[in-house]
């Protein structure tokens, strides 16, 4: 080819080391820009291997240097992580009654848990409650504080919101002193609901509140940085009402929302004209 051209071997080589690297690493840095803004918690230990998948020939201090040129920063986990449980009180803990319980209808399992959000210069609290049935969140409250007022606003619009049969319900919760306190449980034996709470150190007990907390934070706290309290209740409440319960797809009720299952069960409970329950005949 040279020939025919009348370039010389020389030449071409020196042509080729100008142009051809240059338009790889060109070619690589738009690759790692997808990749990155793809899996945004992914660094380059993790992008490297899904470049070299795919054919690429870099190794994890090109990625790096790259992503440092471009500024390509993952989310990572945040180093300070405040204690939102407080299991050394001299409150009763009560025993596990929802380790091997499996609900068949709304109502008869809630499971409740409080994280934290992080706002531009403080932190704040979120307590939540699921129904177990349906994932559904049944009530919430964001406050600056970890007392026990957090929690009871949460169990408060969970009570607001649903109709309770007295002993058909079991409340589950971690050891925290917002869950054993007196006024916690005294709200809840008023209404015939049974409190149980979860074994030392074993966060598998209370899974699918657990799982709610890092739906949250994956795809609403993480990333956004809101300035004061009220526009964290804002964005919250507005995942929570009109993505989480309406529109998120869940695998556990074959990819349907919660308030879809929710009424989806309801409407075959009709048509079977008859309760559903586990504790009693009386439990629907």
């Amino acid at each position: 080819m040279c020939t025919l051209l009348g370039v010389s071997r020389a030449g071409y080589y020196r042509h080729w080391r100008a142009s051809a690297p240059a338009e790889e690493e060109t070619a690589l840095r738009d690759r790692l820009q997808q990749l990155a803004l793809a899996h945004r918690h992914y660094g380059y230990r993790r992008l490297g291997p899904l470049l070299r998948h795919e054919g690429w020939a870099v190794n994890h201090k090109r990625v790096l240097r790259l992503m440092r040129e471009d500024n390509l920063l993952c989310l990572r986990r945040k180093s300070f992580v405040p204690a939102t449980t407080d299991s050394r009180h001299g409150w009763r803990v009560w025993p596990n009654l929802a380790r091997h319980l499996v609900p068949t209808a709304i109502d008869q399992l809630w499971v409740a848990d409080i994280t934290y959000v992080r706002l531009a210069e403080a932190f704040v609290y979120l307590a939540v409650i699921l129904d177990a049935f349906s994932r559904k969140v049944i009530g919430w409250s964001l406050q600056d504080h970890l007392r026990a007022e957090l929690a009871l606003e949460a169990l408060d619009q969970a009570l607001a919101s649903r109709t309770i049969i007295a002993g058909c319900l079991v409340h589950h919760s971690d050891r925290g002193v917002q869950y054993a306190c007196g006024t916690y449980i005294a709200r809840l034996e008023a209404r015939g609901i049974q409190p149980s709470m979860s074994r030392i150190a074993c966060p598998w007990d209370n899974a699918q509140a657990e799982s709610f907390m890092k739906t949250l934070k994956q795809e609403e706290v993480d990333g956004t940085t809101h300035r004061t309290i009220d526009e964290a209740k804002s964005a919250i409440g507005s995942f929570i009402d009109d993505v989480y319960n309406t529109q998120r797809l869940h695998s556990a009720l074959s990819y349907r929302s919660p308030a879809v299952f929710e009424a989806s069960r309801a409407t075959q409970l009709a048509a079977a004209q008859q309760p559903a329950g586990w504790l009693t005949t009386n439990c629907a």
